[in-house]
């Protein structure tokens, strides 16, 4: 009896498939700069695109490091929170600290920091 490919239902093969052509890189040469077999890293990492297979979390740290994402963005499910994940790559330690603060007030009902310029006036300015 021939078994029969079960699709993921997480969207890391979409993530994938994303990832790798905004990189302009082909399946098989993605398969090989992480460490595939040439002959067989085409059909790797297609199977992983279309969700036939999904990676050991090893293989997908590799495949983040050479697209240059994060790993946590082939996991996001929602497409607002997998683009958030690529912005904040691409932040400094500073911004990152920045908006860690800016998060945290947030959550405690003041938006904005001095140092940020907020479109949002905050609740003292508004009245």
């Amino acid at each position: 009896m021939v078994k029969q490919a079960v699709r993921s239902p997480c969207c890391f093969g979409a993530r994938l498939r994303q990832a790798r052509e905004r990189m302009g890189l082909p399946q098989d040469r993605l398969g090989v700069l992480i460490g595939l077999d040439e002959g067989s890293s085409s059909a790797r990492i297609s199977r992983y695109e279309t969700g036939v297979h999904e990676p050991a979390f090893n293989i997908a740290c590799k495949l983040a490091q050479v697209l240059d994402v994060d790993v946590a963005y082939f996991y996001c499910e929602d497409d607002w929170l997998a683009n958030a994940v690529l912005r904040l790559r691409t932040l400094t330690q500073a911004q990152r600290n920045e908006f860690d603060t800016w998060c945290v007030g947030i959550e405690s009902g003041k938006p904005c920091s001095p140092s940020l310029h907020c479109a949002v006036p905050s609740p003292e300015i508004a009245r």
